[in-house]
Order: C-alpha cells, then structure tokens, then sequence
C-alpha cells in the first residue's frame, strides 16, 4: 500500500510529530510513505526514516495548494491519501476531486474547532460549517483523535457520528523509561532544587502558560521546585517579562524547543498541562511513558480522556491559578504507581494505533 500523507509543514507540532511516527511505523512494515508538504520545511524533518519520500509544493497559502496538490495525485499511483488539520482537510478533498478521486481519501482533525477557530474569532462561523459540511462527507473516511474532538466535529459540520471514527494519537512511542542519573538532572535542570516541575508547548495563548507560572509562584517556598516550560512561540517575551515581575527568574526557566524532550521527562517529578482547550494532549501520554505522574487541566478535549477523568491523574478547571497549585502540591505529596502511570500509557501505544489506522484505511 502507498499512503500520502498531506500537511502544511513538518514543524515542531503535536500533530506533525505523530504522523511522523506513524511514517516511521508504516515504513518498518514495509509500506510505500510520501509526505506531501506545502513547504518542505521542519524541525521534525531529521526525525523521518531515510525511506520516506518528502515531496513540497512550494506554495505558502493554504488554498494555493489545490492545483498544484491536484496535479500531484493525478500522476502518484497513490492507495490512501491523509489529510490533516482543517483548512488543509477540506483543501485535500478538493484536489482530491480535481485528480479524479485518485486512491482512498482520509481526513484527520486535531483540535477542537469551536475553541481554536470560532472562539479566537480566526474565522466566520458560516465559513468553517458549510466548509467541512459540504467537504468532509466526500470523503472515504475522518478520523478524530478524541471523543472530543468528534462530538465538536460531528456538530459544526451536522456529520452523523458513525461517519466519524475515534483514533486516539500514537503518543507511546517506545521511549526507555529509565529515570535519569542525578548528573542528567542537574545538567538539564540546573543545581539546588529539589522538585523538578515540567511542561511541554508551544508559548501560545491556547497552552495558558501564564496561568501555571501564576500557580507556580503560589507554591511554598519550601518546596524548593524549579519549573522548566520547552517549547517556542509568539507569547516568549510576555511570559519572560511575567517571570521577571514574579521574581522567579532562577526557578522558571524557557529553554525553547528541544527535539527530544524524553529526557526532560526522565528527570522531572512532575508533569503539568495547563492548557485552555486541546486536542488530544499527546504530552500527557509522552510523560505517563516515562512514568511520570500528570496534573492537567480539565479542558475540551482529550485530557479527561487519557487520565480517565482522574484516575490516572489530577484534573483541574481551566485558568484557575489556585486550584492548579493546590493541585500541584498534593500531587508532589503523594506516592504515584509509576507502571501503572506505564500501563496506561500502552493504551496509546505507536503499534497499536498504526494498527487501527491501517485496519481504518482497509476497511
């Protein structure tokens, strides 16, 4: 089987991460994979098998890839396409059309779309309905990467749920869980400081930095943590100059975006999502791996569904700086089943959702 996969780029985002997994996968089997990229361009890019095929189109607007993409499928001999994240979804199954509905199309969403598009006011509500309305229903197949996303997805495109199929993302890549020596810690983290505190995302309004660098300045001095965010973005100085104004300039640390976060996760004693909305929240699986335990935000979608509404981890409300560091500190406090935190993680394993994938494309 040749699978496309279509995305807008492979950079340092969730989404692209793990369709690079499942690349990686796809090809140990032994199937033909090509990433068809509006820009040939990513931090993920060395991540990728050397058999993978990486192929751009050198457009930078969404849209101007209908017909050069249409223009691609016609001539690629190609089994499934995947498309990822609206807009490019909907602009997939119109060069899809255009090509002669070249091989078996499969849309991919990723995030709530309410929150991340109509509740940031990024597009008009009648755009974004009639558009996946009168598009994703053409397809062979759309997946969703949490119970979440589909019931958000099923009603602003009035789609019936039997057309949507839940597939959690392949977040359990493999990684080691052997925690890291004391040497690794103070290397990453820095000396003097007893509780190591971590969180992974892009330095964006939709991740809430602000507030958990709000909760953590309201945890007892005596705790002695250090808090480490890894990721980059546009709200970098904000959250800088937000540091600076709590004094917390030796505990909060911003290293930007690391390729490999796993030993970050190896040599923390807790993991904290603060995010407003999400997805799916692979981090949270990526830090179970580890063995390390999660406090996380209750927010739309996917967290309540990893942790198991709270079995595997500690669920707070968005933007409520106090419940988070109530939270945070009960969590250090307590004594977590990290193979448990293990087992639960192999729920969202690569093998097991590259599976469920290809079993989905067969079908």
């Amino acid at each position: 089987m040749r699978i496309v996969i279509v995305l807008p780029n492979l950079c340092g985002g969730g989404a692209e991460r793990l369709h690079v997994n499942l690349a990686n996968d796809w090809v140990a089997q032994g199937y033909d994979i090509e990433f068809v990229l509006l820009r040939e361009k990513g931090d993920l890019i060395p991540l990728l098998a050397p058999e993978i095929t990486l192929t751009g189109l050198n457009v930078d607007r969404i849209r101007d890839a209908i017909l050069p993409l249409a223009a691609y499928l016609r001539k690629s001999n190609t089994q499934v396409v995947l498309g990822a994240m609206w807009p490019l979804t909907s602009v997939v199954v119109m060069s899809w059309l255009l090509s002669g509905r070249i091989g078996k199309l499969f849309l991919s969403e990723h995030e709530n779309l309410s929150l991340s598009y109509l509740g940031q006011g990024r597009v008009k509500p009648g755009y974004l309905k009639n558009l996946i309305r009168f598009t994703y229903p053409l397809g062979s197949g759309v997946i969703a990467v949490s119970g979440g996303v589909k019931k958000d997805l099923c009603e602003l495109g009035n789609l019936h749920e039997k057309s949507v199929k839940v597939i959690y993302n392949p977040a359990a890549i493999g990684v080691s869980s052997v925690r890291e020596t004391s040497g690794v810690q103070d290397q990453l983290w820095g000396t003097h400081c007893n509780c190591h505190i971590l969180t992974v995302g892009r330095l964006v309004p939709q991740k809430d930095h602000e507030s958990l660098i709000k909760a953590f300045a309201l945890l007892p001095i005596d705790l002695n943590a250090r808090l480490v965010i890894l990721g980059e973005g546009p709200l970098r100085s904000a959250l800088k100059v937000l540091v600076t104004q709590l004094k917390l300039e030796s505990r909060v640390l911003l290293p930007g975006f690391v390729n490999d976060p796993y030993p970050w996760f190896r040599s923390a004693d807790l993991f904290v999502l603060s995010s407003r909305w999400e997805g799916f929240g692979n981090v949270l699986v990526e830090a179970f791996e580890c063995g390390l335990p999660v406090v996380s935000t209750n927010c739309p979608s996917g967290p309540s569904e990893i942790l198991d509404d709270g079995r595997f981890g500690k669920l707070v409300p968005t933007q409520a700086p106090c419940a988070l560091a109530a939270a945070i500190v009960d969590s250090l406090n307590e004594t977590h089943d990290r193979q448990s935190l293990m087992n639960r993680a192999q729920d969202f394993s690569l093998r097991k959702i590259s599976d469920e994938y290809l079993a989905y494309f067969s079908q």
